[in-house]
């Protein structure tokens, strides 16, 4: 067996490296702004223009978004590609604009063939043409997630470049903040651009405005991207001091990223803890407002307002996390601190429920959003330290591609629990409280498999990994 050589690494020069700053994180921040726009403007607008104002069915609406989701394991193949093949002479940066330009210019042509949907579907129904318009904007979508795939996962892998253990969390804090921050920006902007429509606008006005959203928010977002990294990997990359492999025969391909990826037995661990516990965060998400309306009586627009209590819990929570909880207490107890704040808050969304008092759920919900904010900043502060250099962008897209399947079956399986629920049980609260059950029930396992996460092993395990895939090639 041939000896695998390595590249040295120098301490002295990784330490003599600018350190990232709470203003560049700020900056970095921008980005993921952009992107809780687009997520405001894609699942949220689009969803309720497909549906209300198209006639198209929630299935097939829900369907169609959903294809975002689908296309998740696109996430690896542009981590790999980013660790192995630089794009305008950077590993991270060219892919982040490149795929943020590709969002941009899909979401605009789907929001035209969206009309071309609703056109069809107006002068002769479910016709074949129809359908063909629907398949096209499913494919549109399908490509939007993968453009969204090829900018998140090298952004994520270049958060973990630009910065040492000790500052992740707050990198955390900052950025995941911003993403809530944008997806409120993006409301306000479309209430903005859209209040001269009125109550009751013709399908002609909606199409105009709705196609200047278009055009003007991702465009915004596109600039957010480019201030968010010129010059950030060039100044404070760390990527090739800590990547050691010298010989370019030994270059880590898509095939072995994928056996280093598998044959940790860390990666198992932390790749299920990833699914359960987002599933744990997430499975309310389909029923959380009707809840609010068929067990609390609140109208259509209170039970709006349930996901801003949540959000403004969230926020709290990755901010108290990131500076505070994570930097004291170190990650993984910071996760198992917000998995286990989580099936307490669930606890209490349920006894709400038999109060049938709303403001009860607000407060409730506040608590359950501080929760998911501590277990958001500790589980994804640990995942940016479950990498290994060569194949960081390969680790971030599985984590990627892990939470993204997540959260899809997520929104799938919470109606369905809820629809049995509605089966078994007399009461509307004990329906709903079968979802929020299998909910603690998910965060339960998932503090089971977060005691098993090791980082110490999963660095010492990725390392002969790598040594090993690489010699028996070579053999």
């Amino acid at each position: 067996m041939e000896t695998i050589n390595f590249s040295d690494s120098p301490t002295a020069s990784a330490a003599s490296m600018p350190r990232i700053t709470l203003l560049t994180m700020l900056r970095l921040g921008l980005l993921q702004l952009g992107l809780g726009m687009m997520s405001v403007l894609l699942f949220g607008l689009l969803n309720r223009v497909l549906i209300k104002e198209l006639g198209v069915p929630a299935t097939i609406a829900s369907v169609v978004l959903a294809v975002t989701l689908f296309v998740a394991p696109a996430r690896i193949w542009f981590g790999q590609l980013s660790d192995t093949r630089p794009l305008f002479g950077l590993h991270r940066t060219g892919y982040v604009l490149l795929g943020a330009i590709s969002f941009a210019v899909i979401a605009f042509v789907a929001v035209q063939v969206m009309w071309q949907v609703g056109a069809s579907l107006e002068a002769s129904g479910w016709s074949g043409v129809t359908y063909a318009w629907t398949a096209l904007l499913a494919v549109l979508f399908g490509l939007y997630g993968i453009a969204v795939g090829a900018c998140s996962t090298p952004f994520a892998t270049l958060l973990v470049d630009v910065t040492d253990e000790e500052d992740r969390s707050k990198i955390v804090g900052v950025d995941w903040s911003m993403l809530i921050a944008g997806t409120i920006v993006g409301g306000i902007t479309i209430g903005i651009m859209l209040r001269q429509l009125g109550t009751d606008p013709s399908l002609a006005q909606l199409q105009s405005s709705i196609n200047q959203l278009f055009v003007v928010v991702p465009l915004v977002v596109v600039g957010l991207a480019l201030a968010a990294t010129w010059g950030i990997e060039k100044k404070y990359s760390r990527y090739s001091l800590r990547s050691h492999i010298a010989d370019p025969s030994q270059e880590i391909t898509l095939n072995r990223a994928w056996r280093i990826l598998t044959a940790n037995r860390q990666t198992r661990f932390f790749f299920s803890f990833l699914i359960v516990m987002t599933m744990g965060l997430f499975l309310q998400d389909a029923v959380l407002e009707p809840y609010g309306g068929e067990v609390f009586k609140m109208p259509a627009g209170a039970t709006a307002t349930l996901n801003a209590f949540w959000g403004i819990g969230t926020l709290v929570g990755i901010l108290g996390a990131g500076f505070w909880l994570a930097p004291r207490f170190g990650k993984r107890l910071t996760a198992q601190i917000g998995c286990q704040s989580v099936v307490l808050s669930l606890v209490l969304v349920i006894l709400a429920g038999f109060s049938g008092n709303p403001r009860s759920l607000q407060l409730v919900l506040l608590i359950f959003g501080l929760a998911s904010g501590i277990t958001t900043t500790g589980s994804v502060t640990l995942m940016l330290d479950l990498t290994a250099a060569e194949t960081a962008g390969t680790f971030i897209g599985a984590w990627g591609l892990a939470q993204a399947l997540a959260r899809g079956m997520a929104t799938v399986i919470g109606g369905a629990t809820l629809d049995i629920g509605k089966q078994i049980a007399t009461k509307l609260v004990l329906a709903y409280g079968f979802v929020f059950a299998l909910q603690i029930l998910c965060m339960i396992v998932a503090i089971s498999l977060l005691r098993r996460v090791n980082v110490q092993e999963f660095q010492m395990n990725a390392k002969e990994a790598i040594v090993a895939v690489i010699a028996s090639d070579r053999d």
